[in-house]
């Protein structure tokens, strides 16, 4: 298990297909070579991006603790290369880390990696798709066609900081003793809804709004 790629964005403030004039977006993330920083960016709203030289252009929606680095796994690229029948090079869906070897969607949440020597990460929640990955991928019904495939990759958190390159090693240093994955919840917060209640499994590594959405599906019922 190891890294593929470290992807960064510059945020681009120029017109971009399909976009409306002058919109700024981090989502055109490319590799980089060399090592890059990684630390906690600070809570959503104020911090943006994990990794040194990321930007984060909408800090309502993305970044802070809970989103500071966003993995994708290379094998689910190339199964949406064969599908859609076009080149996506790593960063293509916006990802911080393309990972080789790793089950990212399989991951729990709370379970840690340790990536590189000192880095840290912890698995916190699935990326969930929004009106600017659509309209980056230009693909029709993209939203419906991603959430169908129930493979979003993860959010992480920084546990400890470092510097992480292309090449570094991927190990898992801590796995909970629980099932909620990343694709369990996925589901759970888009197509099955019923599942809700089993993500509280996950405990206080579940981020605090999919817990608040999942006691509030509880109490419904």
């Amino acid at each position: 298990m190891h890294l593929h790629s470290v992807n960064i964005g510059r945020g681009r403030s120029e017109d971009l297909p399909g976009f409306a004039a002058g919109l700024a977006t981090g989502i055109d993330k490319r590799p980089v070579t060399g090592p890059v920083a990684v630390a906690a960016p600070g809570p959503r709203g104020t911090g943006g991006s994990g990794l040194a030289g990321d930007t984060v252009v909408n800090l309502r929606h993305h970044g802070g603790d809970d989103q500071a680095v966003y993995a994708f796994a290379r094998e689910d690229l190339d199964r949406w290369e064969r599908e859609l029948g076009r080149a996506l090079p790593d960063g293509a869906f916006g990802e911080n880390l393309t990972t080789s070897g790793v089950d990212v969607n399989g991951a729990l949440i709370g379970e840690r990696w340790r990536v590189g020597a000192d880095l840290v990460l912890e698995v916190s929640s699935p990326r969930i798709p929004c009106r600017t990955f659509a309209t980056w991928l230009g693909e029709e019904g993209w939203v419906k066609r991603f959430t169908q495939a129930a493979a979003p990759g993860a959010y992480l958190r920084v546990i400890a900081p470092g510097e992480v390159r292309a090449g570094d090693p991927v190990t898992v240093v801590h796995r909970p003793d629980h099932a909620v994955s990343i694709s369990y919840v996925y589901r759970a917060r888009t197509l099955e809804r019923d599942l809700l209640p089993g993500v509280l499994a996950a405990g206080d590594a579940l981020p605090a709004g999919i817990r608040e959405k999942a006691l509030a599906h509880t109490a419904a019922r």
